[in-house]
């Protein structure tokens, strides 16, 4: 009865109906074997029986290497099961005990999606089904449901000569915020053109509507998943959009439409940021970051786009905190460009981390450095003030600042001298992006593409790159000094730097992670699998980091990328070896193509 109860409480048995189960169950023997105990060998008989372990350990290895240590609650022999083969030899370390289910009746439970998805053949496909069956918080709105679902009823048109006091007494009694003109293209009339354009404007209410509204009419298919639409918006700074199906508009949601979908949504928080009127309102924002992303986790939302919308809300919290210096020091003396860098560069950061930014300013404002001085430190000064804590590494832009020239000429050094100083900086700043300011910045990507034709510094920041490596697998354990990880610096950082330096070698001038990957497989720089299963490993290995940290500052211990393997349940366990498994075969990689 005691092994049947640790079965229903082990990942995916416990996600199983009582009376599949149950049926499963009543084929499940409990089994021993002392340590040193061979269970298979590559190439020979494939294993006949799921084994989920209970006590002790067992070792899993290919050619003599260790490539993964298996303890209490992981499970083993699916690999068999699934493609009647035996890929590995599998040692016993420590006297086992553990279930065993024969083949019979695992082929029988494959049935069921969620315990097919956990054994899924691919890694990559593992992953994703973890992730998507992460424990989080219930009766949240599921985001990735299409936007069509927000529409509320069918649009509201009108014709180019209706007058605007028309359209006015139409929106009131149908309590609409827009409506529709039949122009060519097609246009709309929001209750915010009737502000600024009409009242505010003095026009007569005899005004046609054609005259007032806004062309041609925004557009996204209404299968559009709902996260996506919040992007929209935010970028476009839009307030309305008109949802299409089958080539017919079949309504308009606005952003307040949005908005109710979750309250702690990134246009809810994006809005409360516009309205900030003065410094005091920047105490707390670094709180109502860390619950829009609870409640964006909790709808299962893909960590990686919730960084991005992180970044898109830290990108409009600046604009106002540029303003007030401004208004603080008068007119900027010449144009300028804020720059992000690291994490925040690449739209990678969730909750708020240390600040990693710079800026830039017109060659023709060289003798007016005092004042982009004392500009750069009100605003460093203000985002602390939100909850963005001082960089320990002094990257700031009171610190890094510069007209272009300089900037060119600093990039210039980073790649003709390989330093492991200029190593470190390039690192940092080479994942700059622009977030405020007209001035254009491109000559700093100029510097940065031809570092393409560099060989000794791209072999020098290949090295570095994989100084940032996963632990050994034979440290993996349970119990002693060995169980703690840094999930950042063992598996986070080693995928960003490895994929930063792809980028390079192939002049993509793409930021984000994921899309260098997806460039270097275009390049041919890595395979589909490889790919695949490293751009996997680090969806789960931010998802992984993000849920730990959300519970750190819910139980109100400090926010550290380090996790112990016995906080972790037996799927993470499993799942954060293997995606230390896929970038150690990427590391290799790329060591044999560096020549390193």
């Amino acid at each position: 009865m005691e092994s049947v109860d640790f079965l229903r409480a082990t990942p995916p048995f416990d996600a199983l109906s009582r009376p599949r189960f149950d049926e499963a169950a009543a084929h499940v023997e409990e089994r021993r074997f002392v340590a040193g105990t061979w269970l298979a060998h590559a190439g020979g008989e494939p294993m006949q029986h799921l084994y989920v372990i209970r006590k002790g350990s067992v070792r899993l290895e290919r050619h003599g290497q260790t490539l993964q240590v298996l303890e209490e609650g992981e499970t083993f022999g699916y690999t068999s099961l699934i493609t009647g083969k035996a890929t590995l030899d599998v040692l016993v370390e420590e006297d086992l005990v553990a279930l065993e289910l024969p083949a019979a009746d695992f082929r029988r439970l494959e049935e069921d999606p969620r315990f097919a998805a956990h054994f899924a053949a691919g890694l990559g496909e593992r992953l994703r089904a973890s992730l998507e069956q992460s424990q989080v918080a219930a009766f949240q709105p599921d985001l990735s449901q299409e936007a069509g679902r927000l529409v509320r009823g069918p649009p509201t048109w009108m014709e180019p000569g209706a007058t605007v006091a028309e359209a006015a007494r139409i929106m009131r009694d149908a309590n609409l915020s827009a409506v529709l003109v039949r122009t060519d293209p097609p246009g709309i009339l929001t209750d915010r053109d009737l502000r600024n354009r009409v009242l505010a404007e003095g026009l007569p209410a005899s005004t046609p509507v054609e005259r007032v509204s806004s062309r041609p009419l925004w557009t996204l298919p209404a299968e559009t998943p709902i996260y996506e639409a919040w992007t929209e918006l935010l970028d476009e700074n839009r307030n309305h959009l008109a949802l299409v199906r089958d080539g017919e508009v079949v309504g308009v949601v606005a952003a307040t439409d949005v908005m109710r979908s979750s309250a702690q949504g990134p246009v809810a928080a994006i809005r409360a940021v516009e309205r900030l009127s003065s410094r005091d309102g920047l105490t707390g924002y670094g709180a109502r970051v860390a619950e829009m992303v609870a409640a964006l986790l909790a709808a299962r939302l893909d960590p990686v786009n919730i960084a991005q919308l992180v970044a898109r809300l830290n990108d409009a919290l600046l604009r106002p905190i540029l303003r007030w210096a401004e208004a603080d020091l008068g007119p900027p003396p010449a144009p300028y460009a804020w720059l992000a860098l690291g994490s925040e560069g690449r739209m990678e950061q969730t909750l708020l981390t240390d600040q990693d930014n710079a800026l830039v300013y017109a060659d023709a404002g060289e003798g007016s450095r005092s004042w982009f001085q004392a500009f750069a430190a009100r605003v460093n000064d203000d985002l602390e003030a939100a909850g963005f804590p001082r960089c320990r590494g002094g990257y700031m832009a009171r610190n890094w600042l510069g007209p272009v020239a300089e900037w060119c000429g600093r990039f210039r050094t980073w790649i003709h001298d390989p330093t492991p100083q200029s190593l470190l900086e390039s690192a940092i700043f080479f994942d700059y992006r622009r977030v405020a300011g007209k001035l254009d910045v491109d000559p700093l990507q100029a510097e940065i593409g031809a570092a393409r034709d560099q060989p000794i510094f791209l072999r020098a920041i290949a090295q570095e790159a994989l100084r940032f490596s996963p632990p050994q697998m034979l440290m993996l354990r349970l119990r002693g000094a060995s169980s703690v990880v840094d999930l950042k610096k063992q598996g986070i950082s080693p995928i960003v730097f490895l994929a930063r330096c792809d980028a390079l070698e192939i002049g993509s001038t793409t930021r984000h992670t994921l899309d260098r990957l997806d460039a270097a497989g275009r390049a041919g720089l890595l395979t589909g699998d490889t790919k695949g299963n490293v751009a996997e490993a680090y969806r789960f290995l931010v998802g992984l980091r993000l849920r730990l940290q959300l519970r750190m500052l819910v139980e109100g211990k400090p926010v550290v990328d380090e996790v112990a393997l016995s906080e972790l349940t037996p799927v993470e366990r499993t799942r954060l070896k293997e995606s230390f498994r896929a970038v150690e075969a990427w590391q290799e990689l790329a060591s044999y193509h560096h020549r390193i």
